[in-house]
């Protein structure tokens, strides 16, 4: 096989548009909470960005929660690509604190020291159970044919793919690395199974909100 045949996997991982969560600066978690209209018009403008750029997937890949859902939605029917749902991809499941608001969540007791095993929110998913989780989700995705593979998922479990890519374990108390992921920002990552070499090609980008925004302005809107 030449190096020009050899399968090469191009994954683009995108976090949803804004959530009626998202706007109340509620901690979401597995709670389905709907996309804004502002969530859709970002949501549009990137669909509309990479149909300019004549940007191609092979399969998205989308949780299941609805403002993952509806944000796949808008971008597949936009590039004519195939949805399929799977619940690997939905957020960290927060326990207690699904639903508070930011201000709620400061307001409850806090344990002095916490390790990467331990549940938050009582009994939900700990970085190391949420890391795991990511891991698998990624083995699903090295399962399938090379090829073009948009992802629509959330924060916190991109996060953690990010981490498995990297090879960085969670952290304690919690501290280390975070990736910035905006609403309707996306990073890309290519993978060379040959090689087995991760190459990083874009993270938090979200040149559209730009031109999203301008319109607003121009619109009166803000």
């Amino acid at each position: 096989m030449s190096s020009s045949e050899r399968p090469i996997y191009h994954f683009t991982l995108l976090r949803h548009g804004e959530s009626v969560g998202n706007a109340e600066s509620r901690w979401q978690g597995q709670s389905d909470y709907p996309l804004t209209d502002k969530g859709r018009a970002q949501a549009r403008a990137l669909a509309e960005r990479w149909k300019l750029e004549k940007v191609r997937f092979d399969l998205a890949i989308a949780s299941p929660l609805e403002r993952a859902r509806e944000t796949a939605e808008i971008v597949a029917a936009t590039l004519n690509v195939k949805l399929e749902l799977d619940p690997i991809w939905m957020e960290r499941d927060i326990g207690e604190m699904e639903g508070l608001t930011a201000e709620e969540v400061r307001q409850r007791p806090q344990p002095p020291f916490t390790t990467p095993y331990d549940s938050i929110g009582g009994d939900g998913e700990g970085d190391w159970e949420l890391f795991l989780r990511a891991g698998q989700a990624l083995h699903d995705l090295l399962r399938r044919p090379a090829g073009s593979y948009l992802i629509v998922s959330h924060g916190g479990l991109l996060n953690q793919l990010m981490h498995a890519i990297v090879g960085m374990a969670p952290h304690v108390d919690p501290s280390g690395v975070r990736f910035r992921f905006e609403n309707t920002s996306f990073a890309r990552v290519v993978y060379f199974p040959h090689q087995h070499r991760w190459a990083i090609d874009a993270v938090n980008d979200h040149a559209h909100l730009k031109s999203q925004k301008q319109q607003e302005v121009d619109h009166g809107i803000v």
